[in-house]
């Protein structure tokens, strides 16, 4: 595995071997502390973050390597320097690049150019590194990968579309319940041989042994009202969770818009791994590098 930019580009056994390792590492971190020695990790930003930084900064620390934040507004990327020489020199800096970027297309230029591993995240098409953490969060609660249903709820976004990646790398069923204009895109839902979508937020959850939503408008979406209110009859409240399976677990990868895709009632729930999800894209994006850089 050269970079991790798709998870369609994947096998399912490199796919299963970093959950596998993302459990052994959350649970015997003395055994890695000093396995990313002198590695660098640059990460490059174009949109505002909170786990997606942290969660690798502190992630490279704690495994005695060292991650670079770097702000593409603060860089020669504001004044027109090149994708393509902006890889290049990244890559005899340092020994791998993370981007959350607006653009798929530059992320792909990104990793065309460099030299060392390229990881993904977050575009305006995909989100894999998200889904690759949630898929270990499920397994970890129980959920049985390949046989237990996944439920997503809301607009069909960059996250649906990793998440419905993720399902078919793994043989799980998943259903994607959004209005007719909110769908994921075509070439997604054409790709994808186990996804079930719906438009009834009701007959969706009826078999869901979990349930997800993201927030309904990202940054730079263009007709916000007009969705939000498309979109109301799919909040994930407390009348829709007990028309789920008594023992649904429910997700949201955050940041989430309280009261708006879903209800402050169902989020403080015993029902709710959210901060179970947001802890483990640490340990999970830990065992990427691990795996990207040959350390595992």
């Amino acid at each position: 595995m050269q970079n991790f930019i798709d998870i369609a580009d994947i096998a399912t056994d490199q796919f299963m071997d970093i959950i596998e390792t993302t459990d052994d590492l959350k649970h015997n971190k003395d055994a890695y502390r000093e396995t990313l020695e002198d590695q660098t990790l640059l990460m490059l930003f174009e949109k505002p973050s909170t786990r997606t930084r942290i969660s690798f900064e502190a992630g490279m620390t704690e495994l005695g390597g060292h991650g670079i934040y770097f702000y593409s507004e603060r860089s020669q990327m504001s004044r027109g320097e090149s994708l393509k020489d902006t890889a290049i020199v990244i890559s005899r800096y340092c020994d791998a690049i993370m981007a959350r970027l607006y653009s798929h297309e530059k992320m792909q230029a990104i990793a065309d150019h460099a030299t060392v591993p390229v990881i993904n995240g977050l575009t305006d098409k995909l989100h894999p590194c998200q889904a690759l953490s949630d898929f270990y969060s499920l397994q970890e609660d129980g959920f049985e990968l390949g046989s237990d249903r996944l439920v997503y709820i809301g607009d069909g976004n960059n996250v649906a579309h990793s998440l419905m990646q993720a399902a078919d790398t793994t043989d799980t069923p998943m259903t994607v319940c959004t209005p007719e204009e909110d769908e994921p895109a075509d070439a997604i839902l054409e790709a994808s041989d186990t996804t079930e979508l719906v438009h009834d937020p009701e007959e969706a959850v009826a078999d869901a042994d979990a349930l997800y939503t993201d927030v309904w408008v990202s940054m730079g979406d263009d007709g916000a009202d007009a969705k939000r209110d498309r979109l109301q009859p799919y909040q994930i409240n407390m009348d829709l969770l007990a028309a789920a399976p008594d023992h649904v677990r429910v997700m949201h990868c955050l940041p989430a818009h309280r009261g708006e895709e879903i209800t402050d009632a169902v989020m403080d729930s015993d029902a709710s791994i959210i901060y179970e999800q947001a802890e483990n894209r640490m340990h999970t994006q830990q065992a990427l590098v691990l795996h990207l850089l040959d350390q595992a």
